[in-house]
């Protein structure tokens, strides 16, 4: 390369680090600050312990919507995700845990094919979309609560207890608790998410 050339280099290197750098991290705050003002809502716990019976579900699609499109214009989600839990007021283990959650169902949607133009045009406003791969193809994304309604139902609006699922898996389990289960309800109640008495129903429902 000739001196020249090495100058010119040199030129736009340093253009590129004082002035273009700092623009392109200013608009990724300025989009995972946006995220996380959408996200907040959804996933605030004085708002979720108003809901009624499974009323967190389109919360769960919402979220996922919010995290794939910051997700598309450069901002990290797990950023998006700590600045909303910081605005609610989230912290510790229950912080960590409803991260774990949001994370796993933006990667579960994905893996499954769910967020194309249609499949978040459907979670934007709360709805399934169509799984697009996989052996579920055609079903669902459904919203599966891990430890089951049916035996916790102080759980049914902890955004850490709920998970995307294809409808048919979804609607083939049952309401028997397992080692996830009760591995989830120790940490959950550690967390401060779930009562003693919700623990203990856990633990004493039929195993498998």
């Amino acid at each position: 390369m000739s001196t020249h050339n090495r100058v010119i280099l040199a030129t736009l290197t340093l253009a590129f680090a004082l002035f273009v750098a700092p623009s392109l991290a200013a608009d990724k705050a300025a989009t995972a600050a946006a995220g996380a003002k959408n996200l907040a809502p959804l996933i605030d716990p004085a708002k979720l312990a108003t809901l009624g019976k499974r009323g967190a579900n389109t919360r769960i699609q919402k979220a996922v919507y919010w995290l794939s499109t910051a997700a598309s214009n450069s901002a990290a989600p797990a950023q998006v995700i700590d600045t909303a839990l910081k605005d609610v007021g989230m912290k510790g283990e229950a912080a960590v845990l409803t991260k774990q959650a949001l994370l796993r169902n933006l990667d579960i949607a994905n893996k499954l094919g769910c967020l194309d133009e249609e499949g978040l045009a459907a979670m934007r406003r709360g709805n399934a979309p169509i799984v697009r791969r996989g052996p579920y193809t055609g079903d669902k994304l459904s919203v599966d609560h891990i430890i089951p309604r049916a035996v916790c139902p102080e759980l049914d609006n902890v955004i850490a207890n709920l998970e995307l699922m294809p409808l048919r898996m979804n609607e083939s389990k049952n309401d028997k608790i397992g080692p996830r289960q009760l591995d989830l309800a120790k940490k959950l109640h550690a967390a401060g998410l779930l009562s003693a008495e919700g623990k203990q129903k856990i633990e004493a429902h039929p195993h498998r």
